[in-house]
């Protein structure tokens, strides 16, 4: 309720809203956009992420994470693809993304598709497409893609300050959503896309040292859990690769992290934020006991969520890494 009333306070959030979920950009995506100009280009797509994955296990939670990155920065334009230059520090060079990698796949999907229809297909929908083939070719859900983004020519490293953190509580959660034109059934069946990944210690580190002054670890953990992560993630950790996977089955896009989450095994306080309330509580409940309703209530937030749009998007790159 306290983050529904510090909404109502801010009416520009109401405007961004707006103009982001009615752009004429996000009205114009189709499911047939490349029929006629490129018949080819998901199946190309799809075996560039095939061989990537064969090659690189993180791959699909890293094309998966990438999307979602574009989406919440200016929209899916592909922003989050360009590299920085001497005047401008790009998104992906931004704290939250430093992370990011597996940007290779989307050059080598650009490169074959050009090949085949040179100037035809934007960076913006080959990442909106082999973000939909992760999550498929591991054993998810597939969809039809709507498409026909455009990409931007604005890129800042700054503006990465407005992806939700894993240490959001649900009202931030939600106030970050909610400008985007997502729910909350959103945000529970988007956060399921953590089934597939990893997070280095710094990213859970508040819920198992020095939690609060009463508590050293998150008293929502479950015990023998924490100890594990506390034993890979001492205090002081030195060793930068280390970490923990966000599910017990990382390489399977199901949904055991929901089941997970309800067992006090989950890593991000952002996880265990969807507990605290009962409407996202019984969300996360019901994808925990049906894999079905999950894949469904994905396959509809990932679709509405590839459609985020702020009308910034002007061409279709030639380089993804670069403007034309």
């Amino acid at each position: 309720m306290a983050g529904l009333l510090r909404l109502r306070m801010l009416p520009l959030v109401f405007v961004v809203v707006l103009s982001w979920v009615l752009s004429p950009f996000a009205a114009a995506l189709s499911s047939d956009y490349y029929d006629h100009t490129c018949p080819k280009a998901e199946s190309i797509i799809t075996k560039v992420v095939k061989k990537a994955m064969m090659n690189d296990k993180t791959v699909p939670a890293a094309l998966l994470r990438m999307h979602f990155h574009d989406c919440f920065i200016r929209g899916c334009d592909g922003s989050v693809l360009l590299n920085s230059t001497a005047m401008n520090a790009a998104e992906k060079d931004g704290p939250p993304n430093i992370s990011l990698h597996a940007f290779y796949v989307i050059d080598l999907a650009k490169k074959e598709v050009e090949s085949q229809c040179p100037g035809v297909v934007s960076c913006a929908d080959i990442l909106a497409l082999a973000a939909r083939d992760a999550a498929a070719l591991s054993g998810g859900p597939s969809w039809n893609v709507p498409k026909g983004r455009k990409d931007g020519r604005i890129s800042k490293a700054s503006e990465t300050r407005q992806l939700p953190a894993p240490t959001f509580n649900l009202s931030q959660l939600q106030q970050s959503f909610f400008q985007r034109g997502l729910a909350l059934e959103d945000l529970v069946a988007l956060s399921g896309g953590h089934t597939l990944g990893f997070s280095h210690c710094s990213s859970f580190q508040n819920r198992i040292h020095n939690f609060d002054t009463a508590h050293d670890v998150d008293p929502s953990l479950q015990p023998s859990f924490a100890a594990r992560l506390r034993n890979v993630c001492p205090m002081h950790n030195k060793v930068r690769s280390a970490g923990a996977t966000l599910d017990s089955s990382v390489t399977a896009f199901d949904n055991i992290y929901f089941k997970l989450l309800v067992l006090g095994k989950s890593i991000f306080s952002s996880d265990e934020a969807l507990l605290t309330a009962t409407t996202t509580k019984t969300l996360v409940s019901k994808f925990a006991n049906s894999q079905e309703e999950f894949y469904t209530a994905f396959v509809k937030s990932m679709i509405k969520m590839s459609s985020i749009s702020s009308g910034g998007g002007q061409e279709i790159r030639l380089n993804c890494r670069v403007v034309n």
